[in-house]
């Protein structure tokens, strides 16, 4: 058997017109976008047109998008940058306890500095509630960072009451929209987020680039420092092809994004049903109203999760326990703690499979007879 990549939430294969972009700017922009020359301005424009694709995308001015290198530094320079620029306010800062490490041990390092951070607790489907948000907000409250939709589960949470209950408060709101983005509609305006962070690799774009969304009049506290490239945001000389690529990218989606919505739910029921029909039990983990489309996190009862792992990767069939960020870590999901609770078995028993391009159904109905079988190898294990 081939092995088949389910996988695609940790991150994606580069689309091939992506990668023939960053070939072509490679191979034929030599110059550094902040030279005033010919070869300095073809670089410019092709960051600019990058930019502009971005920000029409999410309904945002060019000039409120900045570069970076991904997810992890958009977050930190949106919540530290926020935190330190605003700290004359209050140091108040709410967050949940599901976010990705790239926020949640950013508000851990604020707490360090003195901050104070709320984290918000899920329900069983690993949705927030507004009211309890609402309870939290205090009048030195700077910042509310919560995730659109979670990398491990899928939940989506709900970004526009979010958004818009913040809208008459001093706290700015950031949202995490690496998963998100390219199968949720995201529009800045009508839903007022003042920064929202994604990276490229999640969409088929290359990896090391990303960008950072941030609302014309936030201020923030520059974290590098040298030139005034990015509108004095983030110094250093841009990544041009990964730029390019990242726009290509942004492009295909945009595109592409009905198709793309419905083959994830077509690839998703065809795991469930093969699932079914090899008469497996299983329980979906998430909110089964508010959920990304190619994000599937499955409890197998009696399962242990690192021999499934193993087995599956001996078996060909490449999926995940949860962030890609702690890949190799035997602790529990913090993810499905806060939704199940601290020695639940879902924590020790649930793998996320998620979809991308490039599979057929076939591959999909081949994967769930091997985790069909897989399952009941181990739980016919369990029960000896």
């Amino acid at each position: 058997m081939d092995p088949i990549y389910l996988d695609h939430a940790a991150t994606t294969p580069i689309d091939p017109e992506v990668l023939d972009v960053m070939a072509d700017t490679y191979k034929n922009v030599i110059g550094n976008p902040s030279s005033i020359h010919s070869f300095g301005r073809q670089a410019r424009r092709i960051i600019d047109d990058a930019r502009d694709t971005i920000a029409k995308y999410i309904g945002a001015e060019s000039r409120e998008i900045v570069f970076t290198s991904g997810g992890t530094e958009g977050d930190n320079m949106a919540i530290i940058g926020a935190a330190l620029a605003s700290r004359k306010f209050g140091k108040h800062i709410i967050t949940t306890k599901v976010e990705h490490h790239g926020v949640f041990r950013t508000c851990e390092y604020l707490e360090s500095l003195g901050f104070d951070v709320d984290y918000l607790d899920v329900d069983r489907t690993g949705r927030i509630s507004v009211d309890d948000l609402k309870k939290k907000l205090r009048d030195d409250t700077i910042l509310v960072t919560i995730m659109y939709g979670n990398n491990e589960v899928g939940t989506i949470q709900p970004i526009q009451d979010i958004a818009h209950l913040l809208a008459s408060h001093q706290a700015l709101f950031h949202t995490d929209a690496v998963q998100a983005f390219g199968t949720e509609d995201m529009d800045v305006k009508d839903t007022p987020i003042d920064l929202l962070s994604m990276t490229g690799h999640k969409i088929g774009g290359p990896k090391g680039i990303g960008f950072l969304y941030i609302r014309e009049g936030v201020s923030l506290t520059t974290m590098t420092h040298g030139g005034e490239q990015e509108r004095k945001r983030r110094a250093g000389t841009q990544n041009v092809p990964a730029i390019a690529g990242l726009g290509r990218a942004v492009e295909l989606v945009r595109d592409r994004q009905p198709e793309r919505i419905g083959r994830y739910l077509e690839e998703r029921r065809t795991l469930l049903d093969t699932l079914d029909a090899e008469h497996v039990g299983y329980r979906v983990n998430g909110n089964p109203d508010h959920f990304l489309p190619q994000i599937l996190n499955l409890y197998f009862p009696g399962t242990n999760i690192e021999t499934l792992l193993t087995k599956l990767d001996l078996a060909g069939v490449a999926v995940s326990s949860g962030s890609a960020c702690t890949a190799g870590s035997v602790e529990p999901s913090h993810v499905l703690t806060a939704m199940f609770g601290q020695d639940a078995p879902e924590t020790r028993s649930s793998v996320r499979i998620s979809f991308g391009s490039g599979l057929r159904l076939e591959q999909i109905k081949e994967a769930g007879n091997v985790i069909a079988q897989s399952v009941r190898e181990l739980v016919g294990i369990g029960q000896d």
